[in-house]
């Protein structure tokens, strides 16, 4: 069992930054862990994902250079520094977690999701 618990959402202007955290718990041992975001109306979309160590990280075009991911293995913490948001980034942020190293971009190959966060960017 993994729990994922998704932190730090909020309502923001555009230009502003917000960082996202997932506190991540149970066997976790070996497992990539990725953000997806999913708005109003539409599907599941690929945001940032880590990899178990930490050292491969991969971003969607339209968050590169904007948003960071990291992973604090002594804290269980996955974040999700997000900068200059713009009002497109509005969304519920959730992290979710599969069972292997690296991460995909495929919401179906990940097993474990939190119950997602709330972020609002007005313009």
């Amino acid at each position: 069992q993994v729990q994922l618990v998704e932190s730090g959402g909020g309502m923001v202007q555009a230009g502003d930054s917000l960082r996202l955290s997932c506190a991540a718990s149970g066997r976790i041992n070996g497992r990539a862990i990725s953000w997806f975001r999913q708005a109003l109306g539409k599907g599941y979309e690929f945001v940032a994902g880590i990899s178990w160590t930490g050292d491969k990280t991969d971003y969607a075009d339209s968050v590169k250079g904007r948003f960071t991911i990291s992973r604090d293995h002594a804290k269980g913490t996955v974040s999700l520094q997000m900068n200059i948001l713009k009002p497109d980034d509005t969304a519920v942020y959730y992290c979710a977690t599969r069972e292997n190293l690296r991460p995909t971009r495929r919401r179906d190959d990940y097993d474990y999701w939190g119950q997602g966060t709330q972020v609002t960017v007005s313009s």
